[in-house]
């Protein structure tokens, strides 16, 4: 299962852009003109470019085998989708919050324009403003209508591409995997590349789950990773694997 999961990850990122548009499996907000309920499983299967792809089918070449010996080939793919179907409904959950929040933000600019707030709002919701010429044209021409148009105009613009910008890639389904590693193997030592020594797979994906909880709660302009995807995969991971039991690895 590990290995058709491989085939079919890489088969669909080659045919991406030739054979059909990525965007329309991509998953969108579902208040996005673009939303369709099947992107709900469609978006595990695409990625974003070639290191996108590649980190996630390592990650899975690597932990996935040890864990389809454990479960047999159908309760991993049925662990695989499960965790990837609930890693894009939190990701949904979180994401309807963070666009509630820059609709306010738009709004609020759009009723009360100035120069600041133009270079305020664009700090906060892009990493590099691009902004910044037209808020000191802006300053200097406070009375110019065409200035304060034009920047009601950039802040719709800049709303709408984050609006619309869809999550893919199979991230979420994979921290489910290292979830699911780190429960049922805890004490098996990995060697990192960035690491000198060993450590305990259970300490891995604590690391790890605290490194996606701390930046997906100090999110920067700009950040495309979805943070919340990936703790939604760990969270499903360690719900379904509570529910199916599991035995002592100690020995590991």
């Amino acid at each position: 299962m590990v290995r058709n999961l491989l085939i079919i990850n890489v088969v669909v990122f080659i045919l991406q852009g030739s054979l059909f548009d990525a965007r329309q499996f991509a998953l969108y907000h579902f208040a996005s003109d673009y939303f369709n309920p099947v992107q709900f499983i469609t978006h595990m299967f695409l990625h974003g470019s070639w290191g996108h792809l590649f980190s996630n089918m390592f990650s899975l070449f690597i932990f996935g085998p040890m864990l389809e010996r454990f479960w047999g080939s159908q309760r991993f793919l049925a662990f695989y989708l499960i965790t990837g179907l609930g890693a894009s409904i939190l990701y949904s959950g979180v994401r309807a919050y963070e666009l509630s929040e820059l609709r306010h933000d738009t709004v609020a600019y759009i009723e009360n324009p100035s120069p600041v707030a133009f270079n305020n709002y664009m700090d906060e919701h892009l990493k590099e403003s691009s902004g910044r010429q037209l808020a000191i044209a802006m300053k200097r021409n406070p009375d110019r209508t065409e200035y304060v148009e034009e920047s009601k105009s950039v802040v719709r613009e800049v709303y709408d591409a984050i609006f619309n910008s869809p999550m893919l890639g199979a991230s979420g389904a994979v921290f489910g995997i290292l979830m699911a590693f780190g429960m049922l193997f805890p004490n098996l030592e990995l060697f990192l590349l960035f690491l000198p020594v060993p450590i305990k797979a259970k300490y891995f994906v604590l690391l790890y789950g605290a490194y996606e909880l701390y930046t997906g709660f100090n999110r920067v302009a700009g950040d495309n990773v979805a943070h919340f995807a990936h703790l939604g995969g760990m969270l499903f991971a360690y719900i379904l694997i509570k529910m199916w039991g599991r035995n002592d690895y100690s020995e590991y």
